[in-house]
């Protein structure tokens, strides 16, 4: 690489500290007033950037790509999830891609847990009556909700969040079982105590609450669709902090709205920030908006990762977290 300083682009603001160390290292283009770029802005720093750090907010698809110019040498991107990349593309024109991984998993076990005793233990509905001054006093049948301890917690995806999960769920005490395209070591599965399912279907008909906890991926595109979402138990409480892809979302109400499904937590939505209004509608249901990683530890972590990539990069090296189509 020549030596003069990377021209980086940030297509949001991060933490105060990680931007002042870009600027220090690199010839550095923030996002101040923090709204998501244009298609065309995007283009714009894709053609006149050497590097481009990007969120989940950007679509950085074959046409964007296709038409990035030859500075462009790495999209360093801040997240673990690279779904809003077009990996192969990049390959393809000499792009290097990179991630953060490992940064956001004991965060998102954290909401994972918080989401399932909000839903389970009908924490919003008490939240609401006391915001409203509705209290009356306490009654013994009130925002009756259910314990967790003794419940079979089934993990859609066992990789580092759902084994954080898994140790997290343990010391509530629910029966871990999971479903992974790879089954765990014997020695990871012993540690966990968690019981391995090579059918989706079979685990989803016998658990009390499902999280979900895998990338999505053209295979996971709905994954749990109308028909899986009907083997699952009427008592039965869904979690989803990892992409809402992964769920018909629209099947989901449907057995939200009739009472087929007792709940769900989410944190993450098949459409982004267009949020399915019925949703809202449903009494059954806590809604987040996509908090799951948002701690200043998590997010400063992150942005120290792309810091490394991005020089280790500008040092002539590969990046540290390189992704390759065959990870994804």
């Amino acid at each position: 690489m020549p030596s003069k300083r990377l021209s980086v682009v940030v297509t949001r603001r991060l933490p105060q500290v990680v931007e002042t160390r870009l600027k220090e290292l690199f010839d550095v283009t923030l996002n101040e007033d923090d709204t998501p770029m244009s298609r065309g802005q995007l283009l714009d720093a894709m053609q006149n950037a050497d590097v481009l750090v990007p969120t989940l907010t950007d679509t950085i698809d074959a046409g964007l790509i296709g038409q990035a110019g030859e500075r462009l040498k790495l999209i360093a991107n801040y997240g673990a999830g690279v779904d809003h990349i077009d990996v192969d593309t990049a390959r393809t024109r000499g792009i290097l891609v990179s991630n953060t991984p490992g940064v956001v998993t004991e965060d998102t076990a954290d909401m994972v847990m918080a989401l399932m005793l909000g839903v389970t233990r009908r924490i919003p509905e008490g939240l609401a009556t006391m915001q409203d001054g509705a209290w009356t006093g306490w009654a013994p049948t009130a925002y009756l909700g259910h314990r967790i301890g003794g419940k079979r917690l089934g993990i859609l995806g066992m990789g580092r969040i759902g084994q954080a999960v898994a140790r997290r769920a343990r010391a509530f005490g629910m029966q871990v079982h999971y479903h992974n395209r790879r089954r765990l070591r014997e020695e990871t599965e012993s540690a966990l105590e968690a019981t391995y399912w090579d059918s989706l279907d079979q685990m989803l008909a016998r658990m009390d609450v499902v999280s979900v906890n895998c990338p999505h991926t053209p295979a996971t595109f709905h994954l749990l669709n109308a028909r899986r979402l009907r083997l699952m138990k009427p008592e039965a409480v869904i979690v989803n902090t990892s992409r809402g892809e992964v769920i018909d979302e629209n099947a989901l109400i449907r057995r939200l709205q009739a009472s087929d499904l007792a709940g769900a937590g989410l944190d993450v939505y098949e459409r982004g920030t267009d949020v399915n209004p019925e949703l809202r509608a449903l009494k059954n249901v806590v809604l987040l908006p996509h908090m799951g990683s948002a701690t200043h530890e998590g997010r400063t972590e992150m942005g120290e990762k792309v810091l490394i990539n991005v020089k280790t990069f500008a040092d002539g090296h590969r990046p540290p977290d390189q992704v390759l189509p065959s990870m994804l």
